[in-house]
């Protein structure tokens, strides 16, 4: 489904062309801007890319008709094609990985510089998230949230606020691979706890952190144990985590109707579909209340203008 608002749209994309504007668009943001690394052909081409494109997904925002903002998924089925998942290169999931539901991973997000001030691209990303988790019934959507730089105590308020209050529970707990690590790379650096408790103040962790972090904590997100130091991408990785039917009870209100919507956090699987009932067990179709819902909490006076067009699901994977 795509869901447009006045010139903007978002969906997956659809053939070779749209991918390609993705991959341009990460290169501005992440080796232009960012400083990662790069390859003698991405700099030939423009175009930041990894192994894990080839069967990924990529959930844009268009504003009349070019690249604005993006997310990478990768679901089960594509992470068995490849391999595994990206996040298995720096974060051990095997415990989410033997989860018994539908899983996805989000990655590579970005927004064009100049389209940053306004936060309408990275709400409509959300909201094609959120429409995608409704239809395709994903249970735990997981990923990376990056800081830039190669030195975690930079943002010590944020990354030990994490640690001390928003850790994933055990049964889900991914950890940090600080062997994969770059040489030269001290794995000492991969630790959460740089400060201790008492040093921690939340006001100057949340000014420490990036605003999609900010983002997946009023979600309700949690975090993997440890940091990883990416030296060749120019950033510092902290794991995100949330189990949709744990999102914040604030959103599940403004999705479903009610907090509880998505299930109760002990209730097993078959449980949460049949709390969650027609809404996500048919396809998205007839009055779009999931998909409207969602919007209108996420784009707030911008819903009144948006507009859903059913569209099969298809994006061309080949590279």
């Amino acid at each position: 489904m795509a869901i447009k608002i006045r010139d903007y749209e978002v969906r997956l994309t659809r053939n070779k062309e749209e991918r390609k504007q993705v991959r341009q668009l990460r290169y501005r943001v992440f080796v232009e801007e960012e400083g990662a690394s790069a390859t003698e052909e991405q700099r030939a081409l423009g175009e930041e890319y990894d192994a894990y494109d080839r069967f990924a997904e990529y959930m844009a925002v268009f504003h009349n008709g070019q690249v604005v903002g993006t997310y990478r998924i990768i679901d089960r089925n594509a992470a068995e094609k490849m391999g595994g998942f990206y996040t298995e290169s720096e974060f051990n999931i095997s415990k989410i990985k033997k989860y018994n539901g539908n899983i996805a991973e989000m990655s590579r997000a970005c927004v064009e510089k100049s389209y940053r001030e306004n936060a309408l691209v990275m709400r409509m990303l959300w909201a094609g998230l959120g429409e995608m988790i409704m239809r395709r019934k994903i249970e735990v959507l997981f990923g990376v949230a990056s800081f830039v730089g190669t030195k975690p105590a930079r943002s010590a308020q944020a990354i030990s606020y994490l640690y001390y209050n928003h850790l994933s529970p055990l049964r889900l707990r991914a950890t940090v691979l600080t062997e994969k690590f770059a040489d030269g790379v001290n794995p000492k650096l991969g630790r959460m706890n740089i400060l201790p408790r008492e040093f921690v103040d939340e006001s100057d962790a949340r000014a420490e952190m990036t605003p999609l972090i900010k983002g997946y904590l009023r979600l309700g997100a949690t975090f993997g144990r440890g940091v990883f130091v990416d030296k060749p991408f120019n950033t510092y990785d902290v794991f995100v985590m949330m189990e949709t039917r744990k999102m914040n009870a604030t959103y599940q209100k403004h999705f479903l109707g009610r907090e509880n919507a998505l299930g109760n956090p002990v209730d097993d699987k078959d449980n949460i579909i049949k709390t969650v009932g027609k809404i996500i067990t048919f396809p998205v179709v007839g009055p779009f209340r999931v998909v409207r819902a969602v919007v209108e909490f996420l784009l707030h006076e911008d819903a009144d203008d948006a507009e859903y067009i059913e569209d099969a699901e298809k994006s061309e994977n080949e590279e």
